[in-house]
Formats: C-alpha cells, structure tokens, sequence
C-alpha cells in the first residue's frame, strides 16, 4: 500500500500492521509542537480502526529521534499526554529503531509495549548536558528500567548501544543484524492474537506504567516547566544550537 499523509508522520497499512513513520530527518525527527501533535491525531485514528492489530513505530534516516526540537518545543503537557496514549493505546505499539534516540526519543521508545533496534542504533539521556533532566520521559521510563543503569546514564548523558539498550531494559531485543527478522515472529504473534484478548493483556503488562502517570504526571510536568525556563537550561540550549560547549564543562 501506498503511504499516507503527509508532514512529519507518515502512515502505512499492511496486513493488521500499522506502521506510523516519524519523517522529519532535516530536524533529526526532533519531538517539535508539531510532530507530537501529528502522532497523537495518527494513534488515536489507529485505536478506533478495526483493521489494525498493531502499530510499528518507526523513522526515517538516521536517527529515531534526536528529542525536544529546541527550536519549536512541544508543551510538556502535549509530551506527557502523547506518551501516556501510547501507554494506553488499546492496540500493541511496537518501535522499531535503526538509527540514533537522544532525550525525549527514549520516552517514546520507553512508551512502547515492544521495542527492537538494529546495531547501528544509538543511545543517550543527553537532557543534563543543556542543563534540564528527563523528567516527563521518566513516567514509562522508570518502571521498566534498572535502576542503578537509569542512575547511571540519567547522570552522566553517556552514549550507549543497542545491547546495552536491551539489557537495562530500555529494549526488548537487539537485533545483531536484521531487525525486521527480529520483529517478524514478534508481528506474526500479534497478527494471531484475538483483539480483544491483546487489549485486555496489553492492560495487565502497562498497569503499573499507567499508575505512575496518575501518581507523577503533573509534578513532573511542572517540573519539566520549571527547568526550561531556567538559566542554565537557557545557557545550554544556546551553547547546543551554537555547537559550541555551555560555560559550566570544566
């Protein structure tokens, strides 16, 4: 089939599968205003269609998503709400990842019931470098990662691959070569699932993600507010657009 839309989402239907492709690879598939609200229209669409089992979410070139677009920053309230959907989503939502995930691109992976990157995949929480934190990506992110590993790469906005990925619990599988081998048992089990049985699992495995949102969302949404308005977070984002380093690397 033919994709379709246009702008930075673009949609696909094969099969059960819907593939939900961000296709924005000048701004890196940057989580920008509009971006997010793209995706949320195209999810809601794909929950009310009978005809879809699942959805793959996916990217073009080489990177899944660098994060917030500096330039046109999506409301962290429209980030919250975008990744809760995904969360609460009644079908499965599947990321298949083959590039570079930066920031507020692991939320979205972290949102996702499954999630399979191939070897050239990247990794980072690169949000204290500009002087802010992950803090709204952190409510599907927390409950699923390990602990001591989230402390770590939170911490120090260290680069880390795919394995690694998978082992701390960001990924469910690294593909070492293919990852639409990898996925493809994955998609035929969902293909064979009776819908509303896949729903009310999927309700089972996101409870406790789901609880986090009621319990967190909104101090977590203010406090997302609170440090892009601030000076260091002003400093880093000039420093990042400048490609230049902020003033506190020593």
């Amino acid at each position: 089939m033919v994709p379709q839309g246009a702008g930075p989402v673009t949609r696909h239907h094969e099969g059960g599968i819907t593939t939900l492709t961000l296709d924005a690879p000048a701004r890196r598939n940057a989580l920008s205003a509009g971006l997010v609200a793209a995706l949320a229209v195209a999810l809601a669409e794909c929950g009310k269609d009978e005809d879809v089992r699942a959805v793959v979410l996916t990217h073009t070139g080489n990177t899944f998503s660098a994060g917030a677009d500096l330039r046109e920053p999506p409301d962290p309230a429209a980030l919250v709400a975008l990744l809760r959907q995904i969360v609460d989503l009644p079908k499965p939502v599947v990321a298949r990842v083959t590039g570079h995930a930066r920031a507020g691109g692991l939320g979205l992976i972290g949102a996702c019931d499954i999630a399979a990157a191939g070897p050239e995949a990247t990794f980072a929480f690169t949000e204290v470098r500009i002087g802010v934190a992950p803090a709204v990506i952190s409510l599907p992110l927390l409950p699923r990662l390990d602990a001591r590993a989230a402390a770590r790469y939170y911490l120090t906005g260290e680069r880390f691959d795919a394995a690694e990925a998978a082992r701390v619990g960001l990924l469910t599988m690294a593909a070492r070569h293919d990852v639409d081998a990898a996925l493809a048992p994955v998609l035929d089990g969902l293909r064979g699932a009776a819908p509303g049985a896949l729903a009310e699992t999927k309700r089972l495995v996101t409870a406790k993600v789901l609880e986090t949102f009621d319990r967190e969302a909104a101090a977590l949404t203010a406090l997302s507010a609170r440090l892009f308005a601030s000076a260091e977070a002003r400093e880093g984002m000039t420093a990042f657009l400048e490609r230049r380093d902020p003033v506190w690397v020593l």
